[in-house]
């Protein structure tokens, strides 16, 4: 059996870097971290205090989302610490996204789209609403 310690990074493709890393910066609050010199341009984000990280590639090929949002479609989940201000925060950036404080899961859920439309779950406990 292969063993492993958990994740270390999600990698996603993106057009415009600095649009990327504007709305994971200053949206998702993420901190940017170094990033070796790849012959590709590109950007890391620390996620958490634990080393896990995301990683931004500038992807030309044909791996882009046209269509809303599908919660069902690949995405990876940051967890917010809570479920309330996650969304005030995201109506206070006019930023279109779907609520599911009473997810099957057992979680309050909220997914969204960044510019290049990968799909992104922000999840919590329970939202009180």
């Amino acid at each position: 059996m292969l063993l492993t310690t958990g994740y270390h990074h999600v990698s996603i493709p993106v057009t415009d870097l600095a649009r990327a890393k504007t709305f994971y910066r200053e949206i998702l609050g993420l901190k940017e971290i170094p990033r070796p010199p790849f012959d590709f341009p590109g950007a890391w984000f620390a996620i958490g205090e634990n080393g896990q990280q995301l990683h931004l590639i500038v992807h030309d090929g044909e791996t882009r989302r046209a269509g809303g949002i599908d919660t069902r479609d690949g995405h990876f989940a940051l967890r917010v610490p809570e479920y309330e201000a996650a969304i005030d925060w995201l109506n206070e950036h006019g930023l279109k996204y779907r609520a599911k404080p009473d997810s099957i899961t057992g979680f309050a859920q909220i997914f969204l789209l960044d510019p290049d439309h990968n799909i992104i779950e922000l999840n919590a406990a329970r939202s009180r609403m």
